[in-house]
């Protein structure tokens, strides 16, 4: 029976760093079309169970592209999980050839999700992803203008305005025609846009960023997207329960439909005032209406049922 191995890569801008278990392999690759093709290479020739690897800001698309489509079994690992596996086997320092070892080490042992390709969902994250871009730069755009006084330099900021909102509403024709285009992708945007508070914007996301709705338990999506909250006690010290980690682009959009669904969705309303009435902090409340948003979604995806008034 052939030795199974497995494999961990450490993702940069121009490089890719490689272990392979149990072989003990370190090398490097560039990363673009020719160092995606040598790994392969390399690869091919071992019967290598799980390749493993963090998100890193987008730089990790092609080579997973290029290794799903040599027929490979990769996983995405999150990057909270795998600091603390590293805490619990003592790994305190880091640099790109430990973190690579070690990624190989967690898919070894640990559970992974193995990554399915799925083409128009990588088209619309990026677009997605350039759309957040384009709005942050308009929101530093209206920031600086509010403190030009030269009537020339204001004049400027203002057409950089213009070109950007319309930059993003050419963005925001693309994702429509993309999903309309698609009846799985487009099934899930009348579904997620059926709950009142989940907009365009809203839908687009969740979509794009975050394809694991529907397929995961309501606590597994929670901690997915950064609202389940963790435990900090020690001994006779309570500290509060506090969310972190987790997909931020979500969670960011997710927020801003929150607020807006308080007020709005008679559903959502009436469970921030109860909150509210129960003497909860605002920030608290906002969180539950983020995770009873994202649970109920979840769920309406995975029974492929609209919005009720009783989901939430």
């Amino acid at each position: 029976m052939a030795m199974l191995s497995f494999c961990g890569i450490d993702v940069s801008k121009d490089r890719l760093d490689v272990v392979v278990l149990p072989e003990g392999w370190f090398f490097s690759v560039s990363n673009d079309t020719a160092g995606w093709a040598e790994l392969v290479a390399r690869l091919r020739p071992l019967t290598v169970s799980a390749i493993g690897l963090e998100p890193s800001g987008g730089y990790e698309r092609g080579i997973i592209r290029a290794l799903l489509a040599a027929g490979l079994s990769v996983r995405r690992i999150n990057p909270n999980k795998l600091r603390q596996f590293a805490r619990a086997r003592g790994v305190l320092a880091k640099n790109d050839r430990l973190d690579a070892r070690l990624i190989a080490e967690y898919v070894a042992i640990m559970p992974t999700r193995v990554v399915q390709r799925d083409a128009a969902v990588e088209r619309l994250a990026e677009i997605v992803t350039m759309r957040r871009q384009l709005c942050d730069e308009h929101v530093a755009a209206e920031n600086q203008a509010a403190h030009l006084e030269d009537a020339m330099l204001r004049r400027l900021s203002k057409r950089r305005q213009m070109r950007l909102e319309a930059d993003i509403r050419l963005l925001d024709k693309r994702l429509a025609e993309m999903v309309a285009a698609n009846v799985a992708l487009a099934q899930r945007y009348e579904l997620l846009t059926s709950m009142p508070g989940v907009g365009p914007v809203l839908a687009f996301t969740l979509i794009a960023l975050l394809p694991e709705l529907g397929k995961m338990s309501r606590k597994q999506i929670a901690a997915l997207v950064g609202l389940a909250p963790y435990d900090f006690d020690s001994g006779k010290l309570k500290g509060h329960r506090s969310i972190y980690g987790g997909r931020m682009p979500v969670r960011n959009v997710l927020y801003m439909a929150a607020l807006s669904a308080s007020r709005y969705s008679p559903a959502l309303k009436t469970f921030h005032k109860r909150l509210a009435a129960a003497d909860k902090k605002s920030k608290v409340i906002i969180v539950a209406v983020m995770r009873k948003m994202i649970t109920t979604l979840n769920a309406m995806l995975r029974d492929s049922a609209a919005w009720q008034p009783r989901s939430a």
